[in-house]
């Protein structure tokens, strides 16, 4: 298998399945396609269908969406879902709404792996999205008991895994349950590998700088 992946520093939708496939232990080569040009790298469509990373490729298979890679690697690496029907259910239901949700978070506060943690302006939008996060990490730890969402990693922790970045990096909250469940995310070793590898990139995207 084969992941093609973007900028480690803002490329949020490439650091999900890439963290779920290494915590699951599935072997794969990866090979970096750097978003550095403005109207996108042309080298993405030689890949992609749609022009744009992630995109798994094993043999002649080609999946190109964050979300449908990580099912797929469930498929390989059962854990990525709670065994529990009902704890599946809702780690489908919270990793969905991470899918299509939180536009605000997105627009305003871009994943970036290499900015120094700092204050922002940002809109009541972004603080209602916020609030919502706090509200499923505290459930779901609640739940579960931690120390992941699910008691083990699943792919629910790699779908907010940017999350934890853009509320630290733009100090978006003081949540309990967030701190938590951010010290436990960025004490994974292949959190650290991704992070250390995301600050020796040379690009910068101007648009993905808040």
């Amino acid at each position: 298998m084969k992941l093609y992946i973007g900028n480690r520093k803002y490329s949020s939708w490439s650091f999900r399945p890439w963290l779920a496939m290494k915590v699951a232990g599935l072997a794969f080569e990866e090979e970096l396609i750097p978003l550095d040009f403005p109207a996108g790298n042309p080298a993405i469509r030689a890949v992609s269908p749609t022009g744009r990373v992630p995109v798994l490729r094993d043999g002649d298979l080609v999946i190109w969406e964050s979300l449908a890679i990580m099912e797929y690697a469930a498929e390989l690496a059962p854990s990525l879902w709670p065994a529990d029907r009902a704890a599946r259910a809702l780690a489908r239901a919270v990793s969905h709404e991470m899918h299509v949700g939180f536009g605000a978070l997105r627009a305003e506060c871009p994943m970036n792996m290499g900015r120094v943690p700092g204050t922002i302006e940002v809109s009541d939008a972004v603080r209602a999205d916020v609030g919502r996060i706090e509200a499923i990490w505290a459930e779901c730890l609640a739940r579960s008991g931690g120390p992941f969402l699910f008691g083990a990693f699943t792919n629910a922790d790699a779908m907010f895994a940017p999350v934890i970045n853009r509320l630290e990096i733009y100090a978006l909250s003081d949540h309990e349950a967030v701190r938590r469940y951010s010290e436990t995310m960025k004490a994974l070793p292949e959190w650290q590998e991704w992070e250390t590898a995301a600050r020796a990139e040379p690009w910068i995207v101007a648009e993905d700088e808040a």
